[in-house]
C-alpha cells in the first residue's frame, strides 16, 4: 500500500469515527464544514484524496487538528515525530511547501508547521474557527503576512501572533526561498 493509499484510508477511518463520536450526521457535517455531502461519502469511503483546504473546513468543523485526522498515535505521554512522520499538506511546482511537523489534542488542537515560500510565491487560508491563534516565527527570506486585508513584512528573525479567525495569507515578494515555523491553536470542541 503506497503512502497516499496509507493517507486515504486513515482519513476514511478517521472521519467517519470522529464524525460519529460527535453525533453529526453526513449533511450536519456537510453543513457545519461547508463542503457537499457527496465529498464527505467520498472521503468516508476512501474513494477520494481531498485537498488540503477540504481537509481543513473538516477537521475545523470536527474541532480536532489534522494529526487526529491522519491517524497520529495519541497515548502516550510524550510522543516523537521523527520526519519520515512529517506529512506535506501542500506544495507547488516551484517548490513551495507546508509541513505538519508535529501535533497535539489537549487541550484543543495545536499543530506545528514548517512552510517554505519560493520567490513569487504565497498562499492563502480561510478564516478558522473563532478562538484561533497562529504564532510563527521566519527562519529564512521576508514573509508577508495579511491578516484580515493588512500586510505585515516579517524579515527573518521576525515573530508574530495572530488571531486567524479572518482571511489570512502569507506571501515571498523576495529574490530568495523564504521559511517559517509556524503554531496553530484550535479552541477545545468541550467534548
Amino acid at each position: 500500500m503506497t503512502d497516499i493509499d496509507q493517507l486515504t484510508q486513515a482519513l476514511a477511518r478517521n472521519l467517519k469515527r470522529l464524525r460519529t463520536e460527535r453525533g453529526f450526521t453526513l449533511d450536519a457535517l456537510a453543513a457545519r464544514a461547508r463542503v457537499s455531502r457527496g465529498m464527505i461519502v467520498q472521503i468516508e469511503q476512501a474513494r477520494t484524496n481531498p485537498s488540503i483546504g477540504t481537509v481543513v473546513k473538516i477537521v475545523d468543523a470536527l474541532g480536532v487538528g489534522i494529526p487526529t485526522l491522519l491517524d497520529f498515535d495519541q497515548e502516550p505521554a510524550v510522543r516523537l515525530f521523527p520526519p519520515e512522520r512529517a506529512v506535506r499538506l501542500w506544495d507547488t511546482d516551484a517548490g513551495s511547501h507546508g509541513t505538519l511537523l508535529a501535533g497535539t489534542e489537549a487541550p484543543g488542537p495545536l499543530e506545528l508547521l514548517h512552510w517554505r515560500l519560493m520567490p513569487g510565491e504565497g498562499h492563502q487560508s480561510d478564516p478558522h474557527p473563532v478562538g484561533t491563534s497562529e504564532l510563527l516565527h521566519v527562519t529564512a527570506g521576508t514573509v508577508v503576512l495579511t491578516v484580515d486585508g493588512v500586510e505585515h513584512t516579517l524579515p527573518a528573525g521576525t515573530s508574530a501572533a495572530f488571531e486567524s479567525h479572518v482571511p489570512h495569507g502569507y506571501r515571498n515578494d523576495g529574490t530568495e526561498p523564504a521559511e517559517m515555523s509556524m503554531a496553530v491553536s484550535v479552541p477545545g470542541t468541550g467534548r
